[in-house]
C-alpha cells in the first residue's frame, strides 16, 4: 500500500517546522543585514539565505535521508564518542546555554521594553521571563500536541502579522536604499553567508529534524523513501515561508536608514517601522509578533533538549529534564541579551563548520561506501579550523588578544583561501572528503563495518 499524507498534514508539519525555526533572532538579523547592506542588499541576502534557509532545509532532509533515528546516530559515523559529544554540545548551545535564553531576552527587549523603558532595571525582565518560561515549560511537558499547538495556531499568526507589515513597507517604502556600510561594501555575499550563522537554524535543523520525522511517522510514513519525501515537502513549505519573510524584513531594513538612521541591532528597525505605519497599534502588533516567535522557538528547543537527554540518560525522566532546562534557561536569560550574544558567537564559529561538514558527508556517503576514514578526515579539518575561528571570536568578544594564536592566524590569513571571510574550513574539508573518498572508493565497500548505514 502506497504511503501518502494529505496536503493539510504537509501544511501542518511545514508550519510547525517554520514556527520552530522562526524566533526573534530571525527577525533581528535580516533587518540588520538590510540596513548595513544597503545597495548591496541582494548579494548579501543571497549569502544569508544559503545559511539561513538552504542549510536548515538540508539539515532536516539529512536525518530522513540518512535513515538515522536521531542526530547522535548520524554523528556517530565519525565515532560513537564524537556522536555523543557533538550532539550534546549542539543541543546545549541551541538550548539552555544560548538560543533558548535569547528567546526570552529578545522578546522582552523588543516586545516589552517599549512599554517599561530601557532603564527599568532587572525586575521587569525577571517577571517577564518568569511568565515566558513558565508558559514554555507548560507547553513543552506535552510534546505529543506540538503540531496542534505550534503548527496550527501560533505559526499562522506570526506569518499574518509580519505579512501586513511587509506589504505596507512595499506599498509605501520608508525611504530610498542607501549605500552599503563598510562591512558590506566588498564581499557582501560572504558577509551575508556568515551573518546567517547567527540564526542558529542550520544547527537547530539537526535537532528539529527528529520532531519532523516523528510527526510524519505518526501520520503513517514508515519507509525511508516515504519519510524522506514527506520531510522534503514539509521542509520546503517551511523554508519558502522563511525565505519570503527574510527578504521582506531585509527590504524594510534597507529602506529604513534614510528615515530612522542606522541602528545597532535589527530590533528597533521593525519596531520603528510598525510604529511608523500603524502608530501605537503598530507597537502592540510588533510586541505580539516578537513574543509569539520567541515562544514557539523556546518550546521547540526545550522539547528537543528534553527528549535527547532523556534518551541519553533514561533514568532521568523527560519531564524532569524539561523542568531542569526551563529553570536553567530562565536563569541564563536574566544575565541579559548582550552577554548571551557575546558568548554564543565563538561557539557558533566552532559548530557551524562541523554541522555543515556532516551534511556534506551525509549526502555523499554512498559515493565513498560510508567509510569512517572519510568522516574522520573531513571532520578533523572542520574541527581544526573551527577551533581557531572560535578562539578568535572569543578573543573579540572579550576585547582581548590571544598572543599565541596570532602567528597561526596570520599564516592562515595569508595562505588559506576564504579564511579571512570566516570560511577557511571549506576548502580543507572538501579536499579531505575528495582525497579520502577516492581512497575509500578504490578500496571498495567493507560490508562488515557500519552495516546499518
Amino acid at each position: 500500500m502506497q504511503e501518502k499524507m494529505s496536503i493539510s498534514n504537509y501544511i501542518a508539519v511545514g508550519s510547525m517546522l517554520f514556527a520552530l525555526f522562526f524566533g526573534a533572532g530571525n527577525l533581528i538579523f535580516p533587518a540588520q543585514l538590510g540596513q548595513q547592506a544597503g545597495e548591496n542588499l541582494w548579494p548579501a541576502m543571497i549569502g544569508f539565505l544559503v545559511t539561513g534557509v538552504g542549510l536548515p532545509f538540508l539539515g532536516v532532509i539529512a536525518i530522513g535521508y540518512s535513515g538515522s533515528n536521531h542526530l547522535q546516530e548520524l554523528a556517530s559515523r565519525v565515532h560513537p564518542l564524537y556522536g555523543v559529544l557533538f550532539t550534546s554540545i549542539l543541543y546545549l548551545t541551541i538550548g539552555p546555554f544560548f538560543a533558548a535564553p535569547r528567546t526570552g531576552t529578545v522578546a522582552y527587549e523588543i516586545g516589552i521594553t517599549p512599554y517599561v523603558g530601557t532603564d527599568a532595571g532587572g525586575t521587569p525582565l525577571f517577571l517577564f521571563t518568569l511568565v515566558f518560561f513558565a508558559v514554555t515549560l507548560w507547553l513543552s511537558l506535552n510534546p505529543a500536541k506540538i503540531v496542534d499547538r505550534v503548527g496550527k495556531i501560533l505559526a499562522p499568526g506570526i506569518v499574518i502579522l509580519l505579512a501586513i507589515l511587509i506589504i505596507m513597507a512595499v506599498i509605501k517604502p520608508l525611504g530610498d536604499i542607501q549605500p552599503a556600510a563598510e562591512a558590506y561594501a566588498d564581499g557582501a555575499f560572504t558577509k551575508g553567508f556568515t551573518e546567517g550563522y547567527n540564526t542558529m537554524d542550520a544547527i537547530a535543523a539537526l535537532v528539529f529534524a527528529i520532531i519532523v520525522v516523528n510527526a510524519v511517522k505518526a501520520m503513517g510514513m514508515k519507509s525511508k523513501t516515504a519519510i524522506t519525501g514527506a520531510t522534503f515537502r514539509a521542509g520546503l513549505i517551511a523554508i519558502l515561508l522563511l525565505a519570503v519573510l527574510y527578504i521582506g524584513i531585509a527590504y524594510i531594513g534597507a529602506t529604513s536608514v534614510q528615515t530612522f538612521g542606522m541602528f545597532e541591532t535589527g530590533g528597533p528597525v521593525l519596531s520603528s517601522a510598525a510604529t511608523h505605519f500603524f502608530g501605537s497599534f503598530g507597537t502592540i502588533l510588533m510586541s505580539v509578533v516578537i513574543i509569539l516567535a520567541c515562544l514557539t522557538t523556546a518550546i521547540g528547543l526545550i522539547t528537543a533538549n528534553g527528549e535527547y537527554f532523556h534518551s541519553l540518560l533514561p533514568n532521568i525522566s523527560y519531564k524532569a529534564f524539561v523542568w531542569i532546562f526551563s529553570v536553567f534557561t530562565f536563569t541564563i536569560a536574566n544575565f541579559g541579551l548582550s552577554n548571551i550574544i557575546k558568548f554564543s558567537v565563538p561557539m557558533l564559529m566552532l559548530l557551524y563548520p562541523l554541522a555543515i561538514s556532516l551534511l556534506l558527508l551525509t549526502f555523499t556517503s554512498k559515493l565513498f561506501h560510508h567509510s569512517r576514514l572519510v568522516y574522520v578526515a573531513a571532520t578533523a579539518m572542520a574541527l581544526l579550523i573551527g577551533i581557531i575561528d572560535g578562539l578568535k571570536a572569543l578573543a573579540g568578544s572579550l576585547d582581548t588578544e590571544f598572543g599565541w594564536l596570532v602567528p597561526a592566524d596570520e599564516f592562515l590569513t595569508a595562505n588559506l583561501p576564504l579564511y579571512a571571510e570566516g570560511l577557511g574550513w571549506l576548502l580543507p574539508v572538501v579536499a579531505a572528503l575528495v582525497i579520502t573518498g577516492i581512497i575509500a572508493r578504490l578500496a571498495g565497500p567493507a560490508p562488515d563495518k557500519n552495516p546499518d548505514l
